[in-house]
């Protein structure tokens, strides 16, 4: 990891500040944001650099941020690729982009309703709810989305924003960057997608 010494970086979706200490370490601001209040106290009171606030209309100024940062959240929301615009314009040109995610069709898309989620992810809700007697935290439809491959894909193909640093599985080697090519075998072999991109200066 690079020196992060003064920048100034907001964790999307990052709950109490899980990243905080390693980020801080390098010499980062580290900023966390998240729409779920009980997430934010998930290690006791929230920090003093803490802001609820949604993904998809981040409360930040354009341009502000050195780093924006979002891990394992991306699935989460039902807009994904809007908030990837946010984070994108929330950044300063030069900035760092940096979005993982758990894809739908590996096999912890369904999170704690995998491997069911094969089947559909509102069968296995359904059988999930069955079987505890409770829902899911993760909640197919309501707090968790079918965000695939493809789409991150797709949406580096569209967007304008950023220049691609890096497109990689996040838990399988650096070497095996080439799943990403064959389009069946991504979806259920890359558990993670990484995207990172660095902020295009503006058109003048």
């Amino acid at each position: 990891m690079t020196d992060l010494d003064g920048a100034l970086l907001l964790d999307v979706g990052g709950g109490p500040g899980y990243f905080r200490e390693a980020f801080e370490a390098r010499g980062a601001t580290y900023v966390a944001l998240d729409a779920d209040v009980g997430e934010l106290a998930g290690r006791g009171d929230p920090d003093a650099r803490t802001i609820i606030g949604s993904g998809t209309a981040l409360p930040v100024a354009d341009g502000v941020l050195d780093v924006c940062y979002s891990s394992n959240v991306l699935e989460h929301v039902d807009r994904p690729w809007v908030m990837a615009e946010e984070m994108l314009r929330a950044t300063r040109p030069g900035g760092t982009v940096f979005l993982s995610w758990t894809v739908w069709w590996g096999p912890w898309g369904g999170h704690e309703t995998a491997p069911w989620h094969y089947l559909g992810g509102t069968y296995a809700r359904r059988r999930y709810a069955r079987r505890h007697g409770r829902e899911p935290k993760n909640r197919f439809g309501e707090s968790l989305y079918a965000v695939t491959v493809a789409d991150g894909l797709r949406w580096l193909e569209r967007q304008q924003g950023g220049e691609v640093v890096a497109v990689f599985p996040r838990y399988l080697p650096r070497w095996a960057w080439w799943v990403l090519r064959i389009p069946v075998l991504r979806e259920v072999v890359t558990w993670n997608l990484v995207i990172v991109l660095r902020r295009r200066a503006e058109k003048v």
